[in-house]
């Protein structure tokens, strides 16, 4: 009998290394991840307890944790280029970073790791890392790790097709040494390193440049990672989140429908179509079928965003459609779209300022190149150099509708054949769009309970009192949407955890 159960047990693990994978493991209650670009390990433990916790974020993706060879001019893409698996990076040590995880996980929000396990560092005038470890990349050697030239691909190739699956995966991405995933040590390696940061707390990965490695080669991998550590909080035998970043705006030599098997894959096409709806581009009704009806991939597979820290530098897809936190009310009306609507998970930004231009700018730092922390103003916004996108009222007020509407379907569509659209989540949520030049002004179904709602782009509850615009829904669900032409928002949104009072 026990020897039956240890098999049954097998299979069911077995059986849910595919479907777990997509599972992000969320504590109850919970919607939405935050993208703490470059932030310091001390200083997102802080803003768990004080912030994300309080205000029902799941979650934060954490810029890459490996120790990275030092770049003069301390440029972002530094954290992209590993030099050893030591965590040790300008954001932190291994004891902070264990600490932060743990606090934050406490507070029921879960850690995801950016990983980059395609390649090693570049070529550069020294090599020496944040942790003071030695490479010598000419040679393809990395002796911090073990890795010598035996484990990279062979011959040394650049990626100049990316029409030809081959070269996109076995030569090297802007000169970053490509290791050899079919190798036995890399792919030990690569299992040890996840599999560490799994008994630290982690809930799971976004596996970067996931494009250029083979997916046998990451199936392997994944299938070599342990279930997420149960101290932390977690259910026995949950798999951790797998989120690879493969570009696929279509045209080219490798489909993101050749990962999806192993994991979610990040969605780049919501980024760069939701731009080009938000900057006037393409008529809002056109978004009733918005989702899988846009050739997106399936609702489970898609981790969607409005930008991220590559494209909102013009890397990574979209081009001049994407939007950022510099395009004001387009940004903010696209970031309540994509929390509103019921497709895919959704992750937002959270950025430091940098130039125009200038993309090639790190972090706000201090004069001997440590990291600044983010002020936190007397309104909640950030100073310091940090835009924290995540604090604008108009992203977190969102979070809580997004949390309110849960599962439910869009029940309720309207729009005027152009650009203004509502819609309804089930009987919990209802959100409105104005993307015209003319008024807003219907009566329309919400199908929500009867009372007096708050909206939360202009305002949220505060006991029975509405801050901002009020939403009466009668006895029929049916309210009164008015959104001016030159409203500063040109969103309003309510949702059954704003009802003020009852009528």
């Amino acid at each position: 009998m026990q020897f039956l159960k240890l098999i049954m047990f097998c299979i069911a693990i077995a059986m849910c290394h595919g479907r777990g994978s997509k599972n992000p493991n969320f504590a109850p209650g919970r919607s939405v991840i935050v993208h703490l670009f470059e932030w310091k390990w001390n200083d997102i433990a802080l803003e768990c307890e004080r912030f994300l916790g309080p205000k029902g974020y799941a979650g934060f993706q954490v810029s890459p944790v490996t120790e990275n060879v030092i770049i003069p001019g301390r440029s972002w893409y530094e954290r992209y280029q590993p030099i050893s698996h030591k965590i040790l990076t300008r954001s932190g040590n291994e004891q902070e970073f264990t600490d932060m995880v743990r606090r934050c996980n406490a507070v029921g929000v879960r850690t995801y790791v950016d990983v980059v396990i395609n390649h090693m560092t570049a070529i550069h005038a020294t090599n020496i890392g944040t942790g003071g470890s030695i490479a010598d990349p000419f040679c393809r050697r990395y002796p911090a790790i073990g890795f010598n030239e035996t484990h990279f691909n062979n011959p040394v190739c650049s990626i100049y097709d990316y029409n030809n699956a081959n070269e996109v995966r076995n030569c090297e991405l802007v000169g970053l040494r490509d290791l050899n995933h079919t190798n036995p040590f890399v792919r030990e390696k690569t299992i040890e390193f996840l599999n560490h940061l799994i008994d630290l707390g982690v809930a799971g990965f976004r596996v970067d440049a996931a494009k250029h490695m083979w997916p046998h080669d990451l199936e392997a991998i994944y299938k070599g990672l342990k279930p997420l550590n149960t101290d932390h909080g977690f259910e026995d035998g949950a798999l951790p989140y797998i989120v690879q970043e493969v570009i696929d705006l279509g045209g080219e030599g490798i489909s993101c429908h050749e990962y999806t098997p192993l994991g979610a894959i990040t969605e780049f096409r919501f980024s760069a179509h939701i731009g080009r709806v938000f900057r006037s581009h393409i008529p809002m009704h056109w978004l009733r079928s918005w989702g899988v009806g846009w050739g997106f991939v399936d609702h489970q597979d898609a981790l969607v965003f409005v930008d991220n820290h590559d494209n909102q530098r013009g890397h990574g897809a979209g081009g001049d459609t994407v939007l950022m936190y510099r395009d004001g009310k387009n940004y903010r009306m696209a970031t309540a779209w994509a929390l509103a609507h019921p497709y895919g998970n959704v992750r937002v930004m959270s950025s430091f300022d940098f130039q125009q231009g200038a993309n090639d700018m790190g972090p706000p730092h201090d004069d001997h190149e440590n990291l600044l922390s983010p002020i936190i103003n007397a309104d909640g916004s950030c100073g310091n150099g940090w835009i924290c996108e995540h604090r604008w009222n108009t992203t977190v007020n969102m979070v809580s509708f997004r949390i309110a509407a849960g599962d439910a379907p869009i029940l309720m569509w309207y729009d005027n054949e152009h650009s203004h659209v509502a819609f309804s989540r089930g009987n919990r949520a209802f959100i409105a769009f104005n993307r015209e030049d003319n008024d807003f002004d219907a009566i329309l179904n919400t199908k929500l309970p009867p009372g007096i709602y708050c909206d939360i782009i202009s305002g949220q509850r505060d006991d029975n009192r509405c801050t901002g615009t009020q939403v009466v829904v009668d006895e029929q669900s049916n309210a009164r949407v008015v959104i001016p032409a030159n409203s500063l928002t040109s969103v309003v949104a309510i949702h059954v955890g704003q009802l003020s009072k009852l009528i």
